[in-house]
């Protein structure tokens, strides 16, 4: 009798897993809210507790207080669409097929996560940008933004009827988020994926966000002015510095033209009198640099003020409707983002602030109350967590392992300490070179493989955290670096990575091995 009880509280504990003992009750599936947002970097979470302070955001940390936050959360492919469609997969960008924005389309009859949990007998929908060119599949409701989508007055897409709505763009995907769940069918689980465009370029915030620093002068990043020695030849010829990438409408000496009369007339009474300014003051150098570093600051964080609502609107339906104990709250983001760390915006590097995403998860009853997670993990994982919650078996063609031990407090002996990374968009915007690396806590391995400028790169993290000189080839660093060579070929053939990009992966140059 006693081994009976015991299995069947393991059942119960599995959160929903078939039952070891017949008469074990089956544990409720619990619903799943993924919250999405576009290039919002963890530099710019209050509950990262960056050393810049840049803002405060006290709904998305109450997912932090109330479960667990992962420091270590890297992405295989630090681009928009190749993000999503990894999240929808479990898989690579050279296993999912969608490897790049350029000239991909998202084969959408291959197995995803929605599909699998809609089997189960969830709800399905995805609210909010998509950015995967062919329409959703396994969702009961969906409501996209066309491609990058605008942030006022947005076009969308209903279920395949072209709409338009008035309004703020995060304020419009929040209202239909909310709206499916109040209308949903209550006996059924629900999984809401509810993606928002903010804070991606050109960070255009709600109107009544702006000012919300009051002209504030930002700590700028220790690297605002990097030169980019101790680096090779992609670092240097890259098209992302905010000194001279950022366009007239980046700054916002160009007025949007989705406004209407009485938005465009709020949106000037802001911003002209400052542009008077700043073109009176003739800003040259360092100082024009500075200055397009604040605008940057004042608008992709009052664009995060957004979001942040939006979470908390979000989190407080599911505590006023008495959801909040089942549903399993995940806030993330499809990569990170440069906040001037290198001179830079924009992602698309291993490096650490391209790579790194924030991930907080709250489960009541199964994550504990503001812990911390250091373990490598990945939005390679997020599809499995998620079937593993539901208590779905996970498809062997998945590429990625389920969170769930990680978030009850456990972690497995055998759990991932290196970590496959692998970019493929050029030459495209920005101009950041084609490179593939291995990851570690403390090294990373790199390898740009373009012809000409075929070269690699090995970072200490330890004695480099920004990542400024290359000790590739250097003695000290021989055993290291054969290891993580070694490592890499591995990583490689555990993943079947082609030694050919595969058709799609590269725009416009011809195919290249990639060894």
């Amino acid at each position: 009798m006693q081994t009976r009880c015991c299995l069947a509280a393991l059942a119960l504990l599995l959160g929903g897993g078939a039952s070891f003992a017949a008469d074990a009750p089956k544990a409720k599936q619990p619903n799943i809210v993924f919250v999405f947002s576009d290039d919002h970097a963890y530099q710019a979470i209050s509950a990262y507790g960056n050393p810049r302070k840049l803002i405060e955001t006290p709904n998305i940390d109450r997912l932090a207080t109330g479960g667990m936050r992962f420091d270590r959360c890297l992405v295989p492919n630090s681009i928009c669409g190749p993000s999503r469609a990894t999240v929808l997969t479990g898989k690579y960008s050279h296993a999912n097929g969608f490897f790049n924005n350029t000239n991909n389309k998202f084969d959408g009859s291959q197995v995803t996560f929605p599909k699998l949990l809609q089997k189960a007998g969830y709800q399905t929908a995805i609210v909010g940008k998509w950015h995967l060119v062919s329409e959703p599949t396994g969702f009961d409701y969906w409501h996209i933004l066309p491609g990058q989508g605008a942030y006022y007055n947005p076009p969308m897409n209903d279920n395949g009827k072209p709409v338009k709505h008035a309004g703020y763009v995060t304020d419009v995907i929040t209202d239909l988020s909310l709206d499916w769940l109040k209308g949903r069918d209550k006996n059924k689980p629900f999984v809401l994926m509810c993606q928002h465009k903010a804070p991606h370029r050109e960070w255009e915030p709600a109107l009544r966000h702006l000012g919300h620093d009051k002209d504030r002068k930002y700590p700028e990043p220790e690297t605002l002015f990097d030169d980019y020695a101790g680096r090779g030849a992609a670092e240097k010829a890259q098209d992302m510095t905010i000194a001279r990438t950022m366009t007239l409408r980046d700054s916002k000496l160009v007025t949007p033209g989705a406004l209407t009369p009485e938005q465009k007339k709020e949106w000037d009474a802001y911003y002209e009198p400052r542009n008077k300014e700043f073109r009176e003051a003739k800003l040259e150098g360092k100082d024009l640099v500075r200055w397009k570093y604040n605008r940057y600051m004042h608008d992709y964080l009052g664009c995060i003020k957004g979001v942040d609502e939006s979470v908390g609107r979000v989190l407080d339906y599911l505590d006023k409707e008495g959801l909040a104990d089942n549903t399993i709250v995940v806030y993330a983001s499809d990569q990170g983002f440069y906040l001037g760390e290198h001179g830079w915006f924009d992602k698309r590097w291993v490096f650490e602030e391209s790579l790194r995403t924030p991930l907080l998860v709250r489960w009541p009853g199964v994550a504990k109350p503001g812990s911390v997670n250091a373990n490598i993990v990945s939005n390679v994982d997020f599809a499995e967590t998620f079937l593993e919650a539901a208590g779905v078996p996970v498809p062997a063609e998945m590429q990625g392992r389920s969170l769930v031990p990680l978030l009850k407090g456990a972690t497995p002996a055998d759990w991932r300490t290196s970590f496959y990374y692998h970019y493929y968009e050029y030459p495209g915007p920005h101009a950041v070179r084609r490179h593939y690396a291995v990851v570690t806590d403390r090294y990373k391995l790199i390898h740009f493989y373009e012809t000409p400028g075929d070269y690699w790169e090995l970072f200490d993290l330890k004695t480099d955290p920004q990542e400024l000189t290359s000790v590739y080839d250097k003695k000290d660093y021989a055993k290291v670096q054969k290891e993580l060579e070694e490592e890499l070929v591995q990583l490689r053939t555990s993943l079947k990575v082609p030694e050919i990009d595969p058709p799609g992966a590269a725009i416009g140059l011809p195919k290249k091995k990639a060894n």
